[in-house]
């Protein structure tokens, strides 16, 4: 794998036709869901998501129309009492659980919706896809719980809604717990069995750290197909659009350990997209042992995820541990047909983290497994500075080294598995933890003492692979006293080296493990920063 390093850098359409079609099947959805009849009223005001027939090509055919008319912003304006709201009084409007849909109808699913309002103005418009035909779900407010903090009056007008979430009984199998949740641009999260939410997904990165403003598409509307009797799928499909592009998307859902999700894009730029992240995964890392630099913290990590995981089309492992620097960071690793990718949450400890109200330990893994020959381009790795845990400031995704043009049709897939590491092994042995702190006295910069603690792969005999020698490499600097140890405390194997920056401030760093059998480990990447 080539690693190249960046520098630090501080529609409205004519759906008369499809309307015309057909109105017919709102009794017959009603009937199916139990749905309140009034949240059936208005369809013909909506541009997308209406009620007709629904078919896999309905999404991209509007995608395909969008992308060919200019843009148009979708109407954020609500009604006053709804727009200034706080935090904590959006959050005391809820869904009613006993108003889910498919609630009482014996499916392996249930579906709950947001309100609009506070952070989450822009509409999203919702249907339900049952037997090839789509029925319009408006809002109707008496699906929701206002509690005492939420000014009123609440209009009684559709208005739509920010998003919904999906519920499965995922950890037992009388309780539906949520899976995924689709709220905010182009955003979602999902998790796997026994964990909680961390990272989060989109369903695309424009102009990512760019110094002319990141462009954040918008998913403008779902149809989310009723999941069949005994069956553990659920199919999503999402219209996206931005000044940039429009898309369609399917997403078919799987909850377990891990949760899958199988994603198909459809592409349809109105200008050539040459900024563009496919597949972005979107996660927070503050400190860890790597990095405690004017921390006053009693937990000894805070991360959603403690590194950047891919496998090369050469089948080559990589492990990046996550930093928060102090300047804004892009690294690229170039790379052709990748295996795979994504953020990882290595460390399961909770003696790593001691916070046993956000139980990082529990965090989810997103791992990234394209569909078909991804061809040339770069895992990217975007690292923001952050002075608090409340902000995502990693962004990892695929960049295509090759222009998306105007005009064109871009299709790509690829499979999210939110949970652990990925069963996709490269090697002998993977990197378990990495530590830094100084470790003497040196140039104007003092010596750093890297610690990097490598455990065995499942059904890898150490015996058998014989002794491990280590290879360090420094794009500048001195590496010095490279030691490789048996870690008796872990059974793995602990790596250890000085680095004397001297007087630079941006060092590349890798370390490689070769076994006398001829296996070798995942290979550890870092780069130091003054």
């Amino acid at each position: 794998m080539d690693l190249s390093v960046g520098n630090p850098i501080n529609p409205m359409i004519d759906r008369r036709d499809f309307l015309a079609r057909a109105l017919t099947a709102v009794g017959a959805v009603v009937a199916a869901t139990g749905v309140p009849a009034a949240a059936w009223a208005a369809t013909q005001q909506h541009q997308f998501a209406v009620t007709g027939p629904f078919t896999r090509s309905t999404v991209a055919e509007i995608a395909r129309a969008l992308s060919k008319k200019p843009y148009e912003a979708p109407d954020a304006s609500l009604p006053s009492v709804l727009e200034t709201l706080t935090y904590d009084q959006y959050r005391d409007i809820r869904f009613r659980p006993e108003a889910a849909i498919w609630a009482d109808k014996g499916l392996p699913y249930q579906m709950q919706l947001f309100h609009r309002g506070s952070y989450f103005k822009e509409p999203v418009e919702m249907a339900l896809v049952d037997n090839g035909q789509a029925t319009h779900l408006a809002y109707d407010p008496s699906l929701f719980n206002y509690g005492p903090l939420v000014p009123q009056p609440i209009p009684a007008e559709d208005i739509g809604f920010s998003g919904f979430r999906l519920h499965a009984p995922i950890n037992k199998p009388d309780v539906f717990d949520e899976v995924l949740v689709f709220q905010g641009a182009s955003y979602f999260r999902s998790l796997g069995k026994d964990q909680t939410y961390g990272l989060s997904a989109r369903g695309l990165a424009l102009k990512t750290a760019d110094p002319e403003g990141e462009e954040f598409p918008l998913f403008r509307a779902f149809w989310v197909e009723t999941p069949a009797a005994g069956s553990d799928t659920c199919v999503v499909n999402a219209l996206l659009d931005s000044p940039s592009v429009s898309g369609a998307y399917r997403f078919t859902v799987r909850p377990g350990w891990p949760t899958t999700i199988d994603v198909e894009a459809q592409l349809f730029p109105r200008a050539d997209l040459d900024k563009v992240g496919l597949a972005p995964g979107t996660s927070m890392f503050y400190f860890s042992a790597n990095g405690r630099t004017e921390i006053d913290d009693f937990r000894p990590e805070v991360h959603d995820s403690d590194g950047l995981l891919m496998v090369t089309g050469r089948g080559d492992r990589w492990w990046r541990p996550l930093a928060n620097p102090k300047e804004l960071q892009i690294s690229g690793f170039q790379d052709r047909s990748p295996r795979g990718f994504g953020l990882i949450q290595r460390d399961r400890a909770f003696a790593s983290y001691q916070d046993l109200e956000a139980a990082y330990q529990r965090r989810p893994s997103l791992w990234i497994e394209p569909v078909g020959d991804w061809g040339a381009g770069a895992v990217t790795l975007v690292e923001i500075p952050t002075n608090s845990e409340i902000h995502d400031n990693i962004v990892a995704y695929w960049s295509p080294q090759d222009k998306i043009p105007a005009g064109t049709e871009f299709f790509f897939a690829y499979r999210l598995f939110w949970g652990g590491d990925p069963a996709l092994a490269a090697g002998a042995a993977y990197v378990a933890a990495t530590r830094s702190g100084r470790a003497g006295v040196g140039g104007p910069t003092p010596v750093r003492l890297f610690v990097i603690d490598y455990g065995y792969f499942e059904g890898v005999d150490p015996v058998k692979l014989g002794n491990a020698k280590a290879s360090v490499q420094a794009s500048k600097g001195t590496v010095k006293n490279v030691v490789v140890a048996a870690n008796p405390e872990t059974q793995g194997l602990r790596l250890s080296f000085e680095l004397d920056p001297g007087n630079e401030t941006l060092i590349e760093l890798t370390a490689a493990l070769a076994f006398e059998s001829g296996q070798t480990a995942e290979t550890w990447a870092f780069r130091w920063t003054s």
